[in-house]
């Protein structure tokens, strides 16, 4: 077996992961963010 084709998959594997793990940031400081608006929100009122 050759070292490309495996360097290869590792590299598409990483790269699925790091995408996962940005989209479960983003979605996590979005949820955050709301949260902080709705807590000024209520406190406001």
């Amino acid at each position: 077996m050759s070292l490309r084709p495996f360097a290869a998959i590792a590299v598409a594997c990483l790269l699925a992961f790091g995408v996962a793990a940005c989209d479960n940031t983003v979605r996590g400081a979005g949820k955050d963010i709301n949260q902080t608006a709705d807590a000024v929100g209520d406190s406001v009122n």
